[in-house]
């Protein structure tokens, strides 16, 4: 009897921590409440900052001097600071040497040598976004249908659900796609928005929600686990980003030993993060290197991830 209620109470824990769980995924702006409206990208005058949501009213700030990643050469990270809801529209900030506050449309900041800061919210667009796919590009997915895919689906908004793998294979080749994480305030790390766009089925590009973060090579734009973007291009949850991949696949002889390491260059959101990157190896939860073509996959880790526009050119 004690274990029966044991088990019981336990159950109900996890079926509570679900609900919870759900109940902080988000993927519809208009629905996700006060802090989503206030966080995000704020740029003033040779500065920059980005503000995340981290649930319950906390919120995270990381200050640049010289823009926003991917704006400059010279950026500096001068300031970390945490941050509390007041109300629905403001946050105030502290650290030590600053402290600021931001209403959703403007963030002002001052240091202890009595210097302001304002900055304005914006919202960055990659500049392929959209891009059309050029004559004899392989179309895999243009919102029509899903088709192009194993156990693909398309939701109401005529996006695409992750957790597919293309059903035709690929070698050399560059690749657009455009893809949106969910807002989930509360959740961190691999949590926070998880999926992946495999090469070949063998080389995962990580797709996370790493805004604001340091940009390692397990989040957004890593080569997972091998090979760290040179800066962390990530938007902010919810807004539409873009990978352009130029692919050149690993060279295998006559008697099946591989000669020469799989290659990729990526462009985030239209900057560069990866220049001729090789891969050693098939990456976590990637098939086997082999000479052969392999598919494209869409990495469903349990985060409802959506993807649009994408299509392959290959290289002959």
């Amino acid at each position: 009897m004690i274990l029966r209620c044991f088990v019981a109470l336990l159950l109900a824990s996890l079926s509570a921590f679900a609900a919870d769980s759900k109940s902080d995924t988000f993927t519809d702006p208009a629905t996700a409440g006060p802090d989503y409206a206030l966080q995000g990208e704020y740029a003033g005058e040779k500065t920059g900052a980005q503000v995340i949501a981290l649930g319950n009213g906390k919120f995270h700030l990381v200050g640049w001097m010289g823009g926003l990643p991917g704006t400059s050469d010279e950026l500096q990270k001068k300031v970390e600071a945490d941050g509390m809801r007041e109300g629905d529209s403001k946050v105030t900030f502290q650290a030590e040497g600053w402290k600021g506050s931001l209403d959703g449309k403007t963030l002002v900041g001052t240091n202890d040598e009595g210097r302001t800061y304002t900055l304005t919210k914006i919202h960055r667009t990659s500049p392929t976004t959209g891009a059309k796919a050029p004559p004899g590009a392989v179309a895999l997915f243009d919102g029509s249908n899903a088709d192009a895919w194993e156990n693909g689906r398309v939701d109401g908004n005529g996006w695409l659900n992750c957790g597919v793998k293309s059903k035709r294979a690929f070698g050399d080749m560059t690749l657009h796609v455009e893809f949106r994480t969910p807002f989930q305030p509360t959740a961190r790390g691999q949590g926070r928005g998880n999926s992946g766009v495999y090469l070949q089925d063998r080389y995962e590009c990580q797709v996370l929600d790493s805004f604001g973060l340091k940009g390692e090579n397990n989040e957004c734009g890593g080569i997972y686990t091998i090979a760290a973007p040179r800066v962390n291009m990530c938007f902010p949850p919810l807004e539409w980003q873009t990978y352009d991949i130029d692919f050149t696949a690993a060279k295998f002889d006559a008697s099946g030993n591989k000669t020469r390491n799989a290659i990729v260059t990526v462009k985030h959101n239209g900057v560069l993060i990866h220049d001729r990157v090789e891969i050693p190896k098939s990456t976590g939860g990637g098939a086997k290197e082999t000479a052969e073509p392999g598919p494209i996959q869409l990495q469903n880790h349990g985060n409802p991830v959506v993807y649009r526009n994408i299509w392959v050119v290959e290289k002959k």
